[in-house]
């Protein structure tokens, strides 16, 4: 059973269908023990850095996303799933974040030519051989919605990338993680194989 992480904030029910649709079975929880009993963890976001760190905390669930995360069980990080993943946010002042990762989450530099938030269908280039991403062309079109990008301090755990106004991490990999700032779950065709790849990931 693939656990999905409930702290009150993030398109929850739309990650979840997701997961059905490919015929994955998959529970929205805050539970600490579903998610430790889970075969695969979640961690979806959408909403501000630091409430929803906030958020985390207040629900006790820090503490279980380490733990599932260190007991090497399929881990997948969505938008802001995927940037708590990381040391610090500079949205609205600095914020911790999880801290599994080195590197910072900053800001796109605003310009006459480059919209902010960057919002829409943009391309991923592959840059490892991710497991999730197996049956999916290099430069696929995948969707975003976001502010803010992550700045990982080892770039070997690049996954793929993409260009707005800069090249940026657009997901990672690394063991048993793997986190992407696009929404596979309003991917498509795209998406959806990316999340069938995650639930029969071991």
């Amino acid at each position: 059973m693939i656990a999905i992480i409930d702290y009150g904030m993030g398109n929850l029910r739309s990650v979840s269908k997701a997961f059905e649709a490919v015929g994955h079975q998959a529970m929205v929880t805050c539970d600490a023990a579903t998610i430790q009993n889970a075969s695969h963890v979640v961690l979806p976001g959408v909403g501000a850095f630091g409430d929803c760190m906030a958020n985390l905390q207040q629900y006790g669930l820090v503490e279980p996303i380490k733990t599932a995360i260190q007991s090497g069980k399929p881990f997948l990080g969505i938008c802001l799933g995927f940037q708590l993943l990381f040391t610090e946010s500079e949205e609205f002042g600095k914020h911790e974040g999880l801290g599994i990762f080195p590197g910072k989450v900053r800001a796109f530099s605003k310009g006459p030519a480059l919209k902010v938030p960057h919002m829409g269908w943009n391309q991923v280039n592959i840059q490892s051989h991710c497991p999730v991403f197996q049956g999916i062309a290099d430069g696929s079109h995948c969707y975003f919605v976001h502010s803010f990008f992550v700045d990982p301090r080892d770039k070997h755990i690049t996954a793929t990338t993409t260009t707005y106004g800069i090249p940026f991490t657009s997901s990672i990999w690394k063991d048993n993680v793997v986190a992407c700032q696009f929404h596979p779950e309003k991917s498509q065709m795209v998406g959806l194989q990316l999340i069938k790849n995650f639930g029969a990931w071991k």
